[in-house]
């Protein structure tokens, strides 16, 4: 239709029907006039409201506006919307007291649970407390029941009985020569607890001291100025000693003239009773100037007697004092391995018959001696060994011819040839040194014979004595078979084959054995002279002088601080570790096995190293017999507190083990300015069973913090200051240390209290041994033919580190005061290696490997400072200080191990209503 509407207008309106086209066309413009009022209407009138409606608030009479908020009153108007307002109140503040109440709740039952955490806490507390409790009541119980069953009281010390200035007459042997200790020594002057005291006459007070050799006479004044017997009060003397020997061949004084003078001295008492003539020899011909004299009852000690001289368990053949002012050098000398040197063994020597002695010239000596002579083997011995050399089997060396002029000698003995030094490098070959005994068999020793001896023992050759009537020095205390072989002459044709048929364990057993006796006894004035004391000391059962120890001087220190318990530490569950200690300390017994040893351990003492089983506590050269038994509660012979009937889980707990009585042990901390990391590590030990006491080495010059408050930890702590900063006083037998057993640990060592009860269990039961956690071991290098220190994991220890580690404190005695100065000296120069020095000791005298027990706990400290072992130098110095000792000690002592030691029933699966022995990791 549009188009035909436009149709029509274009032909100018004119058609048909052309009227109500126009209406039509009217009527579309009123429509489309329409839709845009409405449009308009719809559009603007929206935006003008919404301005309208947005400005008209703005107007400031407030009682103009027209839609603005009015006041809630006015809202409330009507009666039901004020009730709902009301109660909209109400509700709100319900609300509010409601909120009030549940706050209130909710801190009353945070209270409550604090209350019960307390609770809880405190009746475990009581638990552990009644545990304890009924633990010590145990251990009393059976103290009192032990103490019952022994019906014997506890002693001490009797008190000290002094002689009287006039001595009773003793009844007279029939001859001097039938002089024994039953009747020729009064003991009335030596009680028991009397210390041995020894009084020693000044030689230069009587005219044969003018005679005497300067150097011998030089080294024994020096050694009895620092001998702990020697007194100067002569009345409560037990021994009188004066020394006559080695007199010098132009000023010696005649036999008659030194007879006068010895019976003149002021305490001789007509018989010379309880007195020791010594007659020292530093040259192989030193002349047996005394047997010549009437010594009435006086004992005899030199290096030269014959049968009809010597005096069996009343005389002492001594050894030669070669070292008389110096200390020998153990780097020059030669290593105890290999076992096997050049020569099978040697000899040189030349025989003299015609030597003019001091024994020839008695008049009476050949109507004493009855019998014949018996025949002289030496011509048969001359031959076999030559027979020997000549079938080249072996290699050895014999000489029977010196090359340079023999020096002088007795009759019949077989003189030393050339010098010291040359006959020291050809017995550094040997391994056997051949000592042929003078052919009168009535000499039983001569100085040639013991000068012989005390070079083969320097150097390690293994010495072979032809001749069993030899008395070898100091024979009556000494196991010699045990060093030397004493061989009879007639056996001369078996002497090779015997030699070839010992084994290599059993040659260096000798040697090592050897070394022991001339260290010990032989090797400097000072191991000489105890070594004299000694002997009789132990003849007539006088116990040795007490150890020394180290006066510890006290730094003063506040204590006060309340000291926490590290859970870390000392949880241990429901395991009961042992009573805490709320006594005073409790030292380890005294007086106990001092007395029995002298009786019973004579020879294990005088041919073994010094130990603390039987040598504990011995002065360094008098091995013979215990001292004040300070610290002997080991070997008493006990029943075991709480452990004697055995069994398992709680039984186990509450007893400390062992086979010994009830102990405690002492904690050795070396602490170097790291207060913080010292408080930390004190307070750990804080609850810990059986300790006794804590003894903190301050290694500074710069004291402590005066405002440093020491940890409260329920036991002493003894704060030692040290004279100068060295790790050897990490060992030092400090006097305030009153137990057997020491705990050396670092003060950045982390350990648990029942990985320290445990090592503490199995020290009681190895106490001759290190025990401890770190393990360690050394390695040969064969490219570089030397040792070294090993750190890394291995199936195999040697060493356990002494920064947690028990031994027993005579140990430190040892190492402090016995135990070659170089190797100190050492430990100070690299500010290293004292634990490798202390595992080297004890190894060296049990010839038994330390014991490793297991750990769980990391051993260092994870945040502390660092420490002098994280230096890239440290392992370089420990390899130096490793075969440095192999020099000094002559062989390496350290034995490897490979177990280590756990609880019975460590990791082994038992019924939950089953108790373990020990819960140990």
């Amino acid at each position: 239709e549009l188009m035909t509407g436009y149709t029509m207008l274009r032909n100018g309106g004119v058609g048909n029907g052309g009227q109500p086209w126009v209406l039509r066309w009217s009527s579309r413009i009123r429509l489309t006039w329409l839709s845009f009022t409405l449009f308009v209407i719809l559009v603007f009138f929206p935006l003008i409201a919404h301005y309208y409606l947005t400005t008209i608030d703005d107007a400031d009479d407030a009682g103009k506006r027209i839609f603005g908020p009015r006041a809630g009153n006015e809202l409330c108007e009507v009666k039901h919307v004020q009730d709902l307002c009301r109660i909209r109140e109400s509700v709100s503040e319900e609300l509010l007291q409601l909120e009030a109440k549940r706050q209130e709740l909710n801190s009353e039952i945070a209270k409550l649970n604090l209350k019960i955490e307390a609770c809880k806490k405190s009746i475990e507390n009581a638990k552990q407390d009644l545990l304890q409790l009924k633990n010590v009541i145990s251990q009393t119980e059976h103290s009192y029941k032990e103490l019952m069953a022994q019906n014997q009281p506890k002693l001490s010390l009797p008190i000290r009985l002094l002689p009287d200035k006039d001595d009773a007459t003793l009844p007279l042997p029939k001859s001097n020569r039938n002089c024994r200790l039953h009747n020729c020594f009064d003991y009335s002057r030596c009680p028991l607890t009397s210390g041995f005291p020894v009084y020693v006459y000044n030689s230069d007070d009587y005219p044969f001291g003018s005679s005497l050799d300067p150097l011998i006479k030089q080294a024994f004044e020096a050694t009895v100025r620092t001998n702990v017997y020697v007194t100067e009060n002569a009345n409560i003397a037990c021994v009188y000693i004066i020394l006559v020997g080695e007199m010098q061949e132009p000023v010696m004084p005649k036999p008659t003239e030194l007879e006068q003078q010895l019976h003149s001295l002021p305490y001789w008492r007509t018989d010379g009773h309880n007195h020791l003539i010594i007659n020292l020899s530093r040259k192989s011909e030193t002349q047996n100037f005394i047997y010549n004299i009437s010594t009435g009852r006086a004992m005899i000690a030199q290096s030269t007697f014959y049968d009809a001289q010597y005096r069996p368990g009343f005389d002492i053949v001594v050894s030669p004092l070669v070292h008389a002012m110096s200390e020998p050098n153990f780097l020059e000398i030669p290593p105890q391995v290999p076992v096997k040197r050049k020569y099978l063994f040697s000899f040189q020597g030349e025989k003299i018959e015609s030597l003019r002695s001091s024994l020839q010239e008695v008049r009476s000596f050949e109507e004493e001696i009855e019998g014949n002579a018996p025949a002289d083997y030496d011509d048969r011995i001359i031959t076999t060994l030559k027979a020997v050399q000549d079938s080249k089997l072996d290699f050895v060396l014999v000489e029977f011819t010196c090359k340079n002029q023999p020096k002088a000698s007795l009759p019949t003995e077989w003189a030393l040839c050339g010098e010291r030094d040359d006959r020291l490098e050809l017995l550094k070959l040997s391994t056997f040194a051949l000592i042929i005994t003078p052919g009168d068999t009535r000499l039983v020793i001569s100085a040639g014979c013991a000068m012989r001896l005390f070079e083969a023992l320097e150097v390690g050759a293994i010495p072979v004595v032809l001749g069993e009537q030899v008395q070898l020095p100091y024979n009556d205390v000494i196991r010699w078979n045990e060093a030397a072989l004493i061989i009879p002459k007639p056996r001369i044709t078996e002497v090779h084959f015997l030699l070839r048929s010992i084994s290599d364990n059993d040659l260096l057993a000798m040697r090592r054995q050897g070394r022991f006796l001339w260290e010990t006894y032989f090797s400097t004035s000072d191991s000489v002279f105890s070594t004299v004391l000694a002997v009789i000391r132990t003849r007539i059962q006088i116990p040795a002088a007490p150890i020394r120890e180290e006066p510890a001087v006290e730094i003063p220190h506040r204590s006060g601080k309340a000291a926490g318990t590290d859970p870390n530490m000392a949880d241990n569950g429901d395991l009961d570790l042992g009573p805490v200690e709320t006594e005073p300390p409790y030292a380890s017994p005294k007086y106990l096995r001092n007395f029995t040893l002298t009786a019973m351990d004579i020879y294990r003492n005088w041919n073994s190293a010094p130990g603390p089983f039987h040598l504990f506590p011995y002065t360094p050269f008098d091995p013979v017999l215990p001292s004040e038994a300070k610290f002997l509660g080991s070997g008493t012979g006990f029943r075991p507190i709480g452990g004697g009937a055995g069994g398992s889980g709680k039984e186990f707990q509450a007893a400390l083990g062992g086979n010994v009585p009830r102990e405690q042990f002492t904690v050795v901390m070396l602490t170097y300015e790291r207060e913080e990391v010292l408080m930390n590590s004190l307070e750990r030990l804080n609850g810990l069973p059986y300790l006794n006491k804590v003894v903190v080495v301050w290694n500074s010059p710069k004291l402590p913090s005066e405002d440093l408050l020491w940890p409260d930890i329920g036991v002493p702590i003894m704060v030692v200051r040290t004279e100068k900063n060295s790790l050897n006083n990490r060992f030092l037998p400090w006097d305030e240390i009153d137990t057997e057993a020491i705990l050396s640990i670092d003060d950045d060592a982390h350990l648990r209290h029942d990985e320290i009860m445990f090592g503490f269990r199995v020290w009681r039961e190895a106490r001759d041994r290190i025990v401890g956690f770190p393990g360690r071991y050394h390695a040969w290098d064969i490219p570089h033919q030397s040792w070294l220190y090993n750190s890394n994991y291995s199936c195999e220890l040697s060493m356990v580190l002494t920064g947690a580690a028990f031994f027993h404190k005579y140990y430190a005695y040892l190492y402090s005061y016995v135990m070659p100065q170089a190797i100190r000296d050492m430990v100070d120069e690299y500010i290293n290696c004292e634990d490798i020095a202390m595992n080297f000791l004890v190894s060296h005298l049990t010839r038994k490997p330390p014991i490793k027990v297991t750990s769980r706990w990391t051993f260092r400290c994870p945040g502390c400072p660092q420490a002098l072992s994280h230096d890239d130098s440290h392992f370089h110095e420990r390899h130096k200080c490793i075969n440095f000792f192999v020099k000094v000690y002559g062989y390496m002592p350290l034995l490897y191990t490979q177990f280590r030691v756990d609880s019975v029933l460590f990791k082994t699966r038992l019924p939950h209503d089953k108790t373990k022995c020990f819960k140990f990791i």
